[in-house]
């Protein structure tokens, strides 16, 4: 089954409750989203019962796709409106207004956003121009050009001169295993991954350090789940709680037409980042296949450094240190 592209927001598997307590999922949050026991209508319409399971992985959401005439990385970029506007939108909101049927001003109430930004596929367009979701943004993509020194993590898992993205996935032989390797862009096209390392999220694999940081791209749908309890409240929690595969951030669900849903730790109330993850946990192996390309070590770039370590194979995840 093809894995489904993250380009929107995705909604729970169940159908989810707001509570008034602190979130631990985000500082300064006042209220938890929890699921509750009913599985979401959209799912079950979507056959969710036969969808592929994959781990959700803690990251931030990346998207291949061509910039000037180039397989190229773009990294997440919502169009946010300007301080006035949100006050006017919360405002609404609180007053229990429905967030669909607040009027925005596209042209007044929006940020300028950098050049060459693009919507997400999805975005629902108003007299031709994008048009927000109900959390008042408009999702979009902004390309990762080795200059922007604010993508300087997402330009060390790419290289642009060799076409190549650094990816960790399964190893082919040995799916209880990972492999670091390169992967053309072109192959990548129009899917969406997840850099994961060091300076993402507050690394919560555990993964390189501050003087050597570490990152990877790894395509949606990467990590497959094959013995994932029945779908109910009860068995996924106790699957989350009891079982080494269930030491992830959460599941995410592709399902035929496409659809996709989540399941993410917080939404059971249960803790995330964990220490021992079951990806950190997993043996894996650097095989770079650099004669395959015309390369010539640069050890100032992430790619030059772990060159070095080329078909060397580490217990864990987090065991990789480069010098």
């Amino acid at each position: 089954m093809e894995r489904g592209s993250v380009q929107q927001k995705i909604s729970c598997v169940f159908v989810t409750q707001v509570k008034d307590e602190p979130s631990a999922k985000r500082e300064h949050q006042t209220f938890k989203v929890l699921a509750t026991e009913t599985l979401n209508p959209l799912a079950l319409n979507a056959a969710i019962d036969h969808a592929l399971a994959t781990e959700k992985v803690d990251g931030t959401c990346c998207y291949v796709t061509t910039h000037k005439g180039l397989p190229y990385l773009w990294a997440r970029y919502d169009r946010k409106p300007t301080k006035q506007a949100e006050k006017r939108f919360k405002k609404y909101i609180y007053s229990k207004g429905n967030s669909k049927d607040f009027v925005w001003n596209v042209d007044e109430d929006f940020k300028v956003v950098p050049n060459f930004w693009i919507p997400a596929k999805g975005v629902k367009y108003f007299n031709g121009k994008p048009y927000p979701d109900e959390n008042g943004h408009i999702p979009g993509w902004v390309p990762v050009e080795n200059s922007n020194k604010q993508y300087c993590w997402h330009s060390c898992a790419v290289n642009y001169t060799l076409g190549i993205a650094i990816v960790l996935r399964p190893k082919a032989e040995d799916h209880g295993s990972l492999e670091i390797c390169l992967v053309r862009l072109s192959d990548l096209l129009e899917q969406t991954l997840e850099l994961i390392g060091t300076n993402i999220n507050g690394n919560p694999y555990g993964i390189g350090n501050k003087k050597n940081p570490i990152h990877f791209l790894v395509p949606h749908g990467t990590f497959l789940i094959k013995d994932l309890s029945a779908l109910d409240h009860k068995s996924l929690m106790h699957w989350f709680e009891h079982c080494q595969e269930g030491k992830v951030e959460g599941i995410v669900w592709h399902c035929k037409d496409g659809s996709l849903f989540k399941l993410h730790r917080h939404h059971l109330g249960l803790n995330w980042p964990i220490i021992d993850t079951h990806l950190n946990s997993k043996p894996v192996s650097i095989r770079l296949d650099l004669c395959k390309y015309d390369y010539e070590a640069d050890s100032s770039t992430f790619l030059g450094q772990l060159s070095k370590k080329d078909t060397i194979c580490y217990d864990r995840l987090k065991d990789i240190l480069l010098d």
